[in-house]
């Protein structure tokens, strides 16, 4: 109940990220709006289609928002998902995926893996190529797009082309006052990000679960290759660092990019030349996937 009312309140917070996008709003064909029904939740998703694209039928990709998984919405992204959309000429599914304390680990990954499935049968009338699947996030988003990943292996499903993991979070085990927090609040009151563990983890012992912190999982070189993007200055570098190195001694082919005097949430938040220079990559990295 305590945990619950907090996080309504929360919610209600301005979302820094709304005002100001990193990227200019981009026109594209179409933006499709649906509600899928999952064993989860209702869930509404975008689908976002290029300007321009020469196939038939185009990869698609898979976006989860951040928010601390109590908060946010999908809308958060949607100048980011126009922007992939054009730029990697695919189509982008933007997820509005279930919220903590609400719905808890690990059902935002179990309603990742029930869209996949959905879009698996609806392919040919959405025109995707299930082959090119991709996913990505940022922050809670990206402990959701890796623990998705893991998911699918322990499914026996395909992987993806390329997992996107924006300044994630990855480990619940480690208390946040041992993190690196660079913000002096945050620093000052580690009980506010146990506040976010405790509506997201019903239970301690959930802590240590792999889908739950992957830097804990047993990875092997089936998984799908990985983009890292890390700020210097965000509590989450040790995991997001410590999980590159698991991947590539695992054998699977990660690219991790650090930005320097950047901050946590820098994709959504500033500064804008690294932001840029961000989105920028994740779409050079998407093309270069579809196309190999």
């Amino acid at each position: 109940m305590f945990t619950s009312v907090i996080a309504k309140l929360l919610r209600h917070l301005p979302n820094k990220a709304l005002k100001t996008p990193m990227v200019p709003l981009q026109n594209i064909k179409m933006k499709k709006d649906v509600l899928i029904e999952t064993s989860v939740q209702r869930t509404p998703i975008s689908l976002y289609y290029p300007l321009k694209a020469n196939q038939e039928k185009l990869p698609v990709y898979l976006n989860f928002h951040g928010g601390a998984f109590i908060m946010n919405n999908k809308e958060m992204d949607d100048p980011y998902c126009r922007f992939l959309c054009n730029q990697a000429e695919c189509v982008v599914l933007n997820i509005d995926y279930v919220k903590a304390p609400e719905h808890r680990f690990p059902k935002p990954i179990e309603q990742g893996y029930e869209i996949i499935q959905w879009l698996k049968s609806r392919a040919e009338e959405l025109k995707i190529d299930m082959g090119k699947l991709m996913v990505g996030g940022q922050s809670s988003g990206a402990n959701i797009a890796a623990a998705l990943c893991l998911y699918l292996e322990e499914k026996g499903d395909n992987q993806p082309l390329l997992q996107v993991l924006s300044c994630p979070m990855l480990d619940f085990v480690t208390p946040h006052a041992d993190k690196p927090e660079p913000d002096r609040w945050r620093s000052r009151y580690p009980q506010v990000a146990n506040f976010i563990n405790m509506c997201y983890l019903s239970e301690k012992e959930h802590a240590g679960h792999p889908l739950a912190s992957p830097v804990f999982a047993k990875v092997t070189d089936r998984l799908a290759p990985a983009l890292i993007l890390n700020a210097e200055h965000d509590a989450f570098k040790p995991e997001a660092e410590c999980y590159a190195e698991k991947l590539k001694a695992a054998g699977v082919d990660v690219q991790y990019e650090l930005y320097n005097d950047c901050y946590h949430a820098f994709t959504h938040l500033g500064p804008k030349e690294r932001a840029e220079e961000a989105w920028a990559l994740i779409a050079r990295k998407m093309k270069e996937v579809i196309k190999a």
